[in-house]
């Protein structure tokens, strides 16, 4: 039963999974801001190449 503690407490003591999840997380948080702003720069890009094309002869 000591064995079964010891091993439970040297996995419960091991925090390198939860560092990898949390930049799991961060890597993924910050790829959906990216496709956010590039879709709201990619409309505004698009409106402003329309807008010159209209103005063209």
């Amino acid at each position: 039963m000591n064995r079964f503690k010891k091993i439970m407490r040297t996995l419960l003591a091991d925090q390198e999974g939860a560092a990898l999840v949390e930049y799991g997380l961060l890597v993924g948080l910050i790829a959906v801001i990216c496709v956010g702003v590039i879709t709201t720069i990619g409309t505004s890009v698009q409106t402003a190449f329309t807008t010159i094309d209209t103005a063209l002869p």
